[in-house]
């Protein structure tokens, strides 16, 4: 009996621990991370839909010149790019030329690679990251893992429906920062599932599943 109720609180113990850093990363994470200060431009700027602010805050910093080009990833298919324009606000008409879009990510995975592709097709060597500061870690860890070469500025844009202050008060943005912290975890350690999976016939299989 003294020897299971010994073991009993060495679990407890351990699962109080593993809690406890649990919420101190929690609240590591949900503190906005800052804008990398870098003011010369990048070969190109990224920006990844699924977001309030992320097209227009690409755009400007096309208009101010922090790019040459500018490519959106996880574009919709059959969305052309008059109907991101119209939906952003017009562009200038040199600036038509310098953008395009990417449909086939699905994922921040995905944004990675797709963009990863666009990058050195067209031998750029720096790009400029443009998403929503709750996203933004995420996104880094993936793009630095798939092109580890290229230099990558953050720029996070802020809604304002994602409360930055007391954000534990208001649900949504609760809900939305511990379901990114999840996926931050889980993107952390998918290098690890992908050594200890079994070999698989078909590698793909394995990657898609890890991505769910």
């Amino acid at each position: 009996m003294t020897l299971l109720g010994g073991a009993l609180r060495r679990v407890i113990m351990v699962a109080a621990g593993g809690g406890v850093v649990w919420l101190v990363g929690l609240l590591w994470f949900a503190n906005p991370p800052a804008a990398d200060s870098q003011a010369a431009p990048t070969d190109a700027i990224v920006v990844l839909t699924g977001g309030s602010l992320r097209l227009e805050s690409g755009f400007e910093l096309l208009r101010e010149g922090k790019g040459r080009m500018l490519f959106v990833s996880g574009v919709n298919q059959g969305v052309a790019l008059s109907d991101v324009l119209r939906v952003s606000g017009n562009a200038p008409d040199w600036a038509l030329c310098c953008i395009m879009l990417g449909h086939e990510a699905e994922d921040t995975l995905g944004n990675a690679q797709e963009t990863a592709n666009w990058i050195r097709s067209h031998n750029l060597r720096s790009l400029r990251l443009v998403t929503a500061w709750y996203h933004m870690r995420r996104s880094r860890l993936e793009f630095s893992r798939v092109m580890p070469e290229i230099e990558i500025v953050a720029h996070p844009v802020f809604p304002d429906q994602v409360k930055q202050q007391h954000w534990w008060a208001w649900r949504g943005t609760a809900t939305l920062l511990i379901g990114e912290y999840v996926k931050y975890l889980a993107a952390i350690s998918r290098p690890l599932w992908e050594w200890s999976a079994p070999a698989r016939t078909n590698p793909e299989v394995t990657r898609a599943e890890l991505r769910r």
